[in-house]
């Protein structure tokens, strides 16, 4: 509440007044200019500072007479302050604000200009430091949206046998659709190239491609990473929150590597978030949407976890739109000669050595392996070689020491058929008979087989049969 011993709008234009002279005191010039940017006051100092013997000489004539370069006219027209500027003359540079002059009813009557200092070389500072802060930020968002681009194509998956062609073909038509796509095949067939070369060859090459290994993140951490989180949604937690992948995606295409190694709690939500193409970051309650193609892979068998439980059923079917299954080396061995020179040439290239070439003695050997971390496992050994010898041929004795043939004497014994294959084919035996029995009919099925209709279905699905034999 006021005090009335007070009078608030005296001690307000004393303030005012106090203000104004501590500022003409302390500038290197002060201005005041009407509402057509004509110099209602002007002090000596900075006349002088343009020519004028005495401030008089300025009174009434148009600000851009006595200043060339002045911007008071832009702060009259515009009612915008100015709040830090540099005035450019012939002879120096001023540091300035300048501030609108209002009347009771708010209208623009004037402005006000405040030269602060005629030495500029801290402010040069302060800009040549907030130039370099800017370049570096450019840079950083430069290197960032190189690293949301894909580095390959199809020209990178090598080969040109019946396997690798086919593979190549069917993704080229992936690539051409929306659909999401599942990869599936062994450790280092090159789930996440074809990945890449799906989408550098799609309508959304130019948007973001972000890559997301989820059997590499705590479990306890899946769901902020794909979702993001709300500012304070957690102990912790950023308290400007964080963008989730789908997010970081978003426009562009989302690559799920190790699909098969997600928790069930988190699969009902991503299924969700692809159907509906939205998602709810952590500790939110507002929905965010997305626009997000999906590309999803795994090297274990997703048909053996659907048949356990292990993965969603309808998870699983929304992503096996458009499955790709690609070969294994120990199917492909006639690519192996080109594989070789391919990965030879990176690793000259990524180590700056001298290129190598491979003796027809080493590709015999790598026939005779079984390569089961296949084409990662190839350049591991290639690598391996080239860092440990200076030859210029690699041949088959730079290799016995790093990768191990199959052996060429038959086994004593027949291999005996392990126990998940037997329990497979057993499952696949029965289940085809009884719904023959059964007429295709899965209800009666289940009843016979005394299980769930659900989890027939399940093992169906997995096993590959049709319910309609």
């Amino acid at each position: 509440m006021k005090s009335p011993d007070f009078d608030y709008a005296s001690i307000r234009t004393q303030a005012m007044q106090s203000l104004f002279a501590t500022l003409d005191n302390y500038c290197e010039g002060t201005i005041v200019v009407d509402s057509g940017a004509r110099i209602v006051w002007m002090n000596d100092r900075y006349a002088q500072r343009f020519g004028l013997p005495t401030a008089a000489e300025a009174i009434g004539r148009e600000v851009e007479a006595v200043i060339p370069n002045s911007m008071m006219r832009d702060v009259v027209s515009s009612g915008q302050p100015i709040l830090l500027d540099i005035l450019e003359t012939r002879d120096e540079s001023f540091v300035v604000t300048r501030i609108p002059l209002r009347d009771d009813a708010g209208t623009v009557i004037g402005a006000v200009g405040f030269a602060l200092f005629d030495n500029v070389q801290p402010l040069k500072t302060f800009y040549g430091r907030l130039g370099r802060m800017q370049q570096e930020l450019a840079q950083t968002r430069k290197r960032l949206a190189d690293e949301r681009r894909t580095r390959y194509t199809f020209s990178n998956f090598v080969g040109s046998s019946p396997a690798a062609m086919e593979v190549k073909r069917q993704a080229r038509r992936a690539a051409r659709l929306e659909a999401p796509v599942l990869l599936l095949g062994e450790t280092g067939t090159g789930k996440e190239l074809l990945a890449q070369a799906i989408h550098a060859a799609s309508p959304r090459a130019d948007k973001p491609f972000i890559a997301v290994n989820v059997a590499a993140i705590p479990e306890n951490l899946l769901e902020a990473e794909f979702f993001g989180t709300s500012p304070g949604a957690y102990t912790g937690a950023d308290r400007k929150g964080r963008l989730g992948k789908f997010q970081l995606a978003d426009s562009g295409t989302l690559f799920l590597d190790e699909i098969g190694d997600m928790p069930l709690a988190l699969q009902a939500k991503l299924l969700r978030t692809i159907q509906e193409q939205e998602v709810e970051p952590l500790g939110s309650d507002r929905m965010v949407p997305v626009d997000v193609r999906i590309i999803a892979a795994t090297s274990v068998n997703l048909a053996r976890k659907l048949a356990t439980g292990g993965f969603r059923a309808d998870l699983y079917y929304r992503l096996a739109v458009l499955p790709l299954t690609l070969p294994p080396l120990r199917e492909r061995l006639s690519d192996l000669e080109m594989l070789c020179e391919s990965i030879l040439e990176d690793i000259a290239r990524q180590h700056a050595m001298p290129q190598r070439e491979l003796d027809p003695t080493a590709l015999a050997l790598f026939r005779r392996c079984a390569w089961p971390g296949n084409i990662r496992e190839l350049r591991n050994a290639l690598e391996q070689a080239a860092m440990l010898t200076d030859h210029a041929r690699l041949g088959e004795h730079e290799f016995r020491a790093i990768i191990t043939p199959i052996a060429t004497t038959p086994p004593t014994t027949n291999p005996l058929q392990t126990w998940d294959s037997a329990i497979a084919d057993f499952e696949r035996k029965l289940i085809t008979e009884t719904l023959a029995n059964c007429n295709g009919r899965v209800s009666e099925a289940a009843r016979q087989l005394q299980m769930g209709r659900a989890t027939l279905y399940k093992k169906i699905a997995a096993l590959g049969l049709s319910s309609t034999i």
